[in-house]
């Protein structure tokens, strides 16, 4: 995926999503926020993944060169093709098996499945792909 790709999907992302946004107060200094699983306003995933994600963007704006968080689902059977970011990218696992691999080509033999907990760090600009068998959540 392109860095423009990238800032194309985040700009979809905050359009077609709810976000729970970090408050400023008149200092602005950052407020305390606390948003329930009912409270997330998800939607489908920008045109340039494959369709079947839900995401919602909870803090920051990713779009920036800023920290922020986003939430996706992914039904049984997804599939993330080999792809890149600009900057270093971490998730993690909150519920099901995510599948991921680090390579050129997508290879489900050169991946490693992370269950729930599970973590990962794919650094700037290393090609990476993801996949679910039977559906997960990352973060």
């Amino acid at each position: 995926m392109k860095p423009a790709s990238i800032v194309v999907l985040a700009s979809i992302l905050l359009s077609v999503t709810g976000s729970a946004q970090e408050q400023k107060s008149p200092a602005v200094a950052p407020m305390h926020s606390m948003v329930r699983p009912g409270q997330m306003k998800w939607g489908p995933g920008p045109p340039n993944l494959p369709k079947g994600v839900q995401m919602v963007v909870l803090s920051g704006d990713p779009t920036k060169a800023e920290m922020s968080v986003v939430r996706a689902k992914m039904p049984a059977g997804y599939k993330i093709p080999p792809h890149w970011h600009p900057t270093d990218e971490q998730l993690t696992v909150l519920s099901g098996t995510l599948s991921m691999g680090m390579a050129d080509t997508f290879d489900p033999a050169k991946s490693t499945d992370l269950g729930p907990g599970g973590w990962a760090l794919m650094p700037a600009t290393v090609h990476h792909f993801a996949w679910t068998k039977a559906g997960c959540t990352i973060q």
